[in-house]
C-alpha cells in the first residue's frame, strides 16, 4: 500500500467562508480561491469535501476553485459516503456518479464511507458498502479506501479485523479528546497503530473550541510560544503523533490559512513537555466547557424546527464561563434574540430525536437544549 507523500496539513472544504452566514451553501468563492492559492503555494496537495458540506454545495466549490484551476496531479481530493443519503444499492453509484460531476474531479484520491459508528455499520454493511468500495478501487474511480469513524476503540478494532481492505481511517483527534470517556481519540489512534492503518485527523481545533481557549490556558501557551497562535498548539498536537499521515483543518478565511501553512511547512514536533502543557491546557477547559458541540451542524439539515443549535451550544459556552452571578447579562442574551427572530427558539424543540441520531460526539442535545432554553428564556 502505497501513499503519496503529503505535507501534513489538509484543507478541510466543510467550515469555508460565506457570503451570508445563515446560508451554509452561500460559499465566497472568491476568497477559497485565494485560500487555495496560499495552501498550493506553501506545498500542501490534500483537499477533504463531503456531499453534505455547506448546504451540499461544497463539492461544486472544490470544482471551481481547486479542479478547474489546477493539473489534477497537483493536489489530492477525498471525498465521502454518508449512510444517511442511501436507502438502495443503486443510492450509492447515484451518489458517486455525481460527485464525480459536482467536483469534476474523474476520480478521488480518497473515498471514504463517512461517520462510521454502530448505526451506520448495520447501513454499510446491509448494503454491502465495503465490497461496493473496493470495486470502485478496482475499476480506478478511487485510489485509497478507508472511513471516518465516531465510535469506541473496541468497534474500531472489529472493523479493521473483519475488513483489513481498509486502508486509512479518519478520526477525530485532538488533546481535548485525547482522554475523553464519549470520544476516546487516545484509544482509536492506538488502535490504528495496532493495525497498521494510517490516521487521517478531523476536528484537530474541535470545531474551533481550540482556537479561544479560557484565559488562563491561553496565559499557559503564550508563555511557553510567545509567537505561536493558540490553534497552532492543537494542530500541531496531532501532527506530532507518528502515525498521522495528514491533519485536516476547516479554516474559515484567509488569515486562518496564513497561520496554519505558515507553522506547518516546516512542522516543529511537540516536546514531551509541550504535550504535557496540552493535556494541562485540557484539564482547564474541561473545568469550563458546558456543552462540547464542534459545530459540524449535521444536527440542523433536518431539524422541523428549525432549530440554530450549534450556534446556541456556541453563545452558551461562552456564557457558562462567565461569572454571571457578578455580571448579570451578557452580549450573548442579545445575540440569542437575534438568532432566534429567523431561526427556532431552544424551547421550540419537540424532542424527535433526529439531531441526536447524527450527532457524531453523541451529545444529549435534547436535554442541553433546554439547559439554553432556560438561561436565556427564563432568565
Amino acid at each position: 500500500m502505497q501513499f503519496r507523500p503529503v505535507k501534513k496539513l489538509g484543507f478541510g472544504l466543510m467550515r469555508l467562508p460565506r457570503n451570508d452566514r445563515a446560508n451554509a451553501a452561500d460559499i465566497d468563492v472568491e476568497q477559497v480561491k485565494k485560500m487555495v492559492d496560499m495552501f498550493m503555494e506553501r506545498g500542501f496537495t490534500y483537499f477533504d469535501t463531503a456531499w453534505m458540506y455547506c448546504g451540499f454545495n461544497s463539492e461544486n466549490v472544490a470544482r471551481e476553485a481547486l479542479v478547474e484551476r489546477y493539473p489534477r496531479e497537483s493536489f489530492t481530493l477525498a471525498d465521502k459516503l454518508h449512510a444517511g443519503f442511501i436507502k438502495t444499492k443503486e443510492d450509492r453509484d447515484a451518489i458517486f456518479n455525481e460527485q464525480l460531476k459536482k467536483t469534476g474531479a474523474g476520480y478521488f484520491d480518497y473515498y471514504l464511507l463517512h461517520g462510521l459508528d454502530r448505526a451506520k455499520l448495520e447501513v454499510y454493511d446491509q448494503l454491502d458498502c465495503f465490497t461496493w468500495l473496493k470495486e470502485k478501487k478496482e475499476a480506478g474511480l478511487v485510489k485509497h479506501i478507508g472511513f471516518s469513524y465516531h465510535d469506541d476503540p473496541k468497534l474500531l478494532d472489529q472493523v479493521l479485523t473483519d475488513h483489513p481492505e481498509m486502508e486509512f481511517v479518519q478520526l477525530q483527534l485532538n488533546y481535548l479528546d485525547w482522554n475523553s470517556p464519549w470520544i476516546q481519540s487516545g484509544g482509536c489512534y492506538e488502535t490504528c497503530v495496532k493495525h497498521g492503518k494510517p490516521v487521517v485527523v478531523m476536528e484537530p481545533v474541535k470545531g474551533g473550541s481550540l482556537a479561544v481557549v479560557p484565559e488562563e490556558a491561553e496565559k499557559l501557551l503564550k508563555a511557553a510560544e510567545p509567537d505561536m497562535s493558540v490553534p497552532s498548539w492543537a494542530v500541531r498536537f496531532a501532527a506530532s503523533l507518528d502515525n498521522v499521515m495528514v491533519v485536516l483543518s476547516g479554516m474559515s478565511d484567509l488569515s486562518q490559512m496564513d497561520d496554519n501553512s505558515a507553522y506547518m511547512e516546516d512542522l516543529k514536533p511537540l516536546t514531551e513537555e509541550e504535550k504535557a502543557l496540552c493535556a494541562r491546557v485540557a484539564e482547564i477547559i474541561n473545568s469550563q466547557i458546558a456543552v462540547p458541540c464542534t459545530g459540524c451542524s449535521y444536527c440542523t439539515d433536518g431539524c422541523p424546527m428549525n432549530i440554530a443549535i450549534p450556534q446556541y451550544f456556541s453563545i452558551y459556552n461562552e456564557d457558562m464561563r462567565e461569572r454571571l452571578d457578578q455580571k448579570g447579562w451578557t452580549v450573548n442574551f442579545s445575540n440569542y434574540q437575534m438568532i432566534a427572530k429567523d431561526r427556532g427558539k431552544a424551547s421550540d424543540c419537540i424532542a424527535c430525536g433526529q439531531c441526536e441520531g447524527v450527532c457524531p460526539q453523541h451529545l444529549t442535545i435534547i436535554d442541553y437544549l433546554k439547559d439554553v432554553a432556560k438561561h436565556y428564556e427564563e432568565r
